[in-house]
């Protein structure tokens, strides 16, 4: 018994050393950044006293997006915006040409292919991304058979307060990211939870289901959470735009419908995205024209029409009209003054306003931004379902 005793003891005080041990080999300076200040400044702090060269580079920042941090006498290199508007922030350190993350900043973000750490500086529209003491929605992963892609594919799914423990019956927003994006993109990037509590508690937003696909139907999921595993992701993946993703959509409303307490009607149903998902939601809408009865077009990316032959670029002209001679409630176009697709947008609205059209336009400042795309939520859900 004392020999048992005594080995327990002697176990416990090599492990408790070597945790110390450990403790003191990664004890690091205190530093706090990013630091909001009162006036909604924020400091930024890098431990870094070797470094010839330290900048801040993020959408914080005034074109070129970069900044030089200066070098204090304790090694630490500081920089201290201007007052900044109430928004989600996104910034990366260089340092001697050499990109990194905050390693003070546990809060990060993935970008297709790049990780950035985040920040919010609240008030304002801010409010509308922070988690308030409101009843919360639930997120889940769920994964769904597509027949028409012929694999299990992953899905994120938003049911708002109350769902799990009522028998009520939903309509549904199905919201689409953009280029190299994927399930996981309006969740982390757009705020989307968060975005929809508050909305629903303030009574701005009717309680709604939130569907989130992956547009790349080449792959079963975001990168690294596949069969694939873990793998660089790229921008551009296989029918992404070649009508492969709207002839298959009808598998996710499918799955939907089957596994959720849905109101399945036109009426209850919505389609919007962002980019690459804007011209998913346009030809997925005017492909299935008694489908969706709200369509939402966040900076769409407005393509040459004719590029593949899949029959859901087929009498593009034609189909719209018929689209909208059923009777949409809500056909909403979103666009910054000095995105790069602002141009394409005009000449498509000119081609909505040949055919006389009704539509709700709205111009803001910026470019091709998710600053934009969660405006263009908060403007969107809450006139989604009357």
């Amino acid at each position: 018994m004392m020999k048992k005793l005594l080995l327990n003891f002697l176990l416990f005080t090599t492990l408790g050393s070597y945790a110390q041990e450990n403790l003191n080999f990664n004890k690091q300076k205190e530093i706090t950044s990013p630091e909001i200040n009162t006036d909604r400044s924020v400091t930024f702090r890098l431990d870094a006293p070797q470094a010839k060269k330290v900048e801040l580079q993020g959408d914080l920042l005034a074109a070129p997006g970069t900044a030089a941090m200066k070098k204090q006498a304790d090694g630490v290199w500081t920089y201290t915006t201007t007052t900044l508007k109430p928004e989600l922030y996104s910034y990366s350190f260089i340092v001697d040409g050499l990109k990194i993350r905050d390693a003070n900043n546990v809060y990060q973000i993935r970008d297709v292919a790049s990780v950035v750490n985040v920040l919010i500086v609240g008030s304002g529209k801010a409010d509308n991304y922070l988690v308030a003491n409101v009843p919360h929605g639930t997120v889940a992963k769920r994964w769904y058979n597509s027949p028409g892609n012929g694999m299990e594919r992953r899905i994120t799914i938003y049911t708002p307060p109350g769902y799990e423990s009522g028998k009520t019956k939903y309509p549904v927003l199905y919201l689409l990211h953009g280029m190299g994006g994927d399930e996981e993109a309006w969740a982390a990037l757009g705020r989307t939870p968060q975005i929809l509590d508050n909305l629903i508690a303030t009574g701005k937003a009717k309680p709604m289901i939130v569907v989130m696909p992956n547009g790349n139907v080449a792959q079963q999921a975001a990168p690294g959470e596949d069969a694939k595993g873990y793998y660089k992701p790229t921008m551009q993946l296989p029918h992404t735009m070649d009508g492969k993703m709207e002839e298959t959509f009808p598998d996710i409303i499918k799955f939907v419908e089957s596994n959720y307490r849905v109101n399945a009607k036109p009426s209850q149903r919505a389609i919007a995205g962002l980019s690459m998902g804007g011209f998913h939601s346009l030809h997925t809408s005017r492909f299935y024209p008694k489908t969706f009865d709200y369509v939402g077009l966040f900076s769409p990316a407005i393509m040459p029409f004719g590029k593949t032959e899949s029959p859901v670029y087929a009498d593009v002209d034609a189909s719209l009209k018929n689209q909208f001679n059923n009777g949409l409630k809500l056909y909403w176009i979103g666009i910054g003054k000095t995105d790069f697709l602002y141009q394409a947008v005009a000449d498509y609205r000119k081609k909505l306003d040949g055919m006389g059209a009704k539509y709700t336009y709205v111009e803001s400042e910026g470019g091709h931004t998710w600053s934009n795309w969660r405006d263009y939520l908060v403007l969107f859900a809450p006139q989604l379902f009357k």
